[in-house]
């Protein structure tokens, strides 16, 4: 009885909305507050509803602590967020701030702030400097977990703790429009982090952060980037792969019209040697790519071993196939303007260069275009000249 009477009470308050505002649930509470438990109580109502709803959370700043908005709804749902919301200093909870889960024919939209209040909180972020499974692990700012049919759009993620937006086992997925911010030296607040889902669209989008703008996990299929602005930040990767068992396929991989600006990386594919799976990145195109003063702007690393958390006698188990590099022009701000350093188990496969013109003016010499375990099919014009130079170890290793 009890669960029929909250049905029930949902569809009364369902129809209510639907005849007093076409379907909108509005955040009443005043500036200031906590709207946590609001919230939460008006996405169940809104997720009940037959009929197309909306969640309105108006202008200006509320706090809001950890919330879980869970489907499946009875119709397409709507978030429209217009104000700020700012999470609290809490870095012992959950492993998420907000999070959004198991929703079909779902929107996020309306110009407004998910503030992830992350500067209180770096200083506890030791995970880039030691074991992945000894770090203190801080809240993710935004989660889109088994998300299909969605678009997220007009918002501005701010000084996540963690990542500042997390998507898996989605479909159909598109960001556009959307503004990330966080200090460069922000450790581990990767921009939008992708992984186990198929059809993901991150289109028009900004990304100034501490880590990398894009970083594309183990299981992604069918994910298109294009016209992302990125920097500061650590570039657009593919991986880290192979650092856990039961890493899936990555493949159909397209990042195109995109400029990097003052940044550690630009596009770069990363996986660990000793790798505890064996599975294939395939599909990988990086196209029309501007940069200006990016370190290491094309990175092909199979030797992956920050800190050296890693033994690197074993080889990389990861393989790399049909990978291309087209039309990327701009100025480097190391020497080291090309490295493909392939893994000496697996070498790199069906790997294409094509229009690569990169400039150095340092003093240390030219620009250089490194190769290791790769033969790649050059096409057009190379500058630097391709696979020219001695190879040598990134910085750190």
């Amino acid at each position: 009885m009890g669960v029929h009477f909250g049905i029930s009470t949902f569809f009364v308050l369902c129809l209510l909305a639907l005849s007093a505002n076409a379907g909108e649930y509005r955040i009443t509470a005043k500036p200031g507050s906590d709207i946590t438990g609001e919230l939460s109580k008006l996405f169940k109502e809104a997720c009940a509803c037959v009929e197309k709803s909306t969640v309105v959370i108006p202008k200006g700043e509320f706090r809001l602590g950890e919330i879980e908005m869970m489907g499946p709804c009875k119709s397409p749902i709507r978030i429209s967020l217009q104000g700020t919301v700012k999470a609290d200093g809490n870095v012992n909870g959950k492993d998420f701030w907000v999070a959004f889960r198991r929703i079909t024919n779902f929107r996020l939209n309306g110009g407004g702030v998910f503030d992830g209040e992350g500067n209180a909180s770096w200083r506890a972020n030791n995970c880039h400097k030691t074991s992945l499974t000894q770090c203190k692990r801080l809240p993710i700012s935004i989660r889109f977990d088994y998300i299909t049919d969605g678009k997220v759009r007009d918002i501005t993620s701010l000084d996540a703790k963690n990542f500042h937006i997390n998507v898996i086992g989605a479909k159909n997925l598109t960001f556009e429009d959307i503004r990330i911010i966080a200090p460069q030296d922000s450790p581990n607040t990767d921009g939008i982090h992708v992984g186990r889902s198929d059809g993901i669209k991150i289109i028009n989008t900004n990304i100034k952060t501490g880590d990398d703008c894009i970083s594309v996990g183990d299981g992604m299929k069918n994910l298109h980037v294009e016209r992302v602005t990125c920097g500061p930040g650590h570039g657009i990767s593919i991986g880290s792969l192979g650092l856990y068992g039961h890493e899936e396929d990555v493949s159909g991989i397209m990042v195109v019209n995109c400029t990097l600006r003052n940044t550690d990386n630009g596009v770069r594919i990363k996986t660990w040697p000793s790798a505890a799976c064996s599975t294939t990145a395939s599909g990988i195109c990086f196209e029309n790519i501007i940069l200006q003063n990016v370190s290491n702007p094309i990175l092909i690393d199979q030797e992956y071993c920050p800190w050296n958390r890693c033994n690197k006698n074993k080889p990389s188990t990861i393989k790399l196939v049909d990978i291309k590099f087209k039309n990327i022009r701009g100025s480097s701000g190391n020497k080291d303007a090309v490295k493909l350093l392939c893994s000496k188990g697996f070498p790199c496969k069906n790997v294409e260069v094509g229009d690569i013109d990169i400039t150095y003016n340092g003093k240390d010499g030219p620009a250089t275009f490194q190769c290791s375990n790769v033969s790649p099919k050059l096409v057009g014009k190379q500058c630097p000249k391709a696979c020219s130079s001695p190879v040598t170890k990134l910085p750190g290793e």
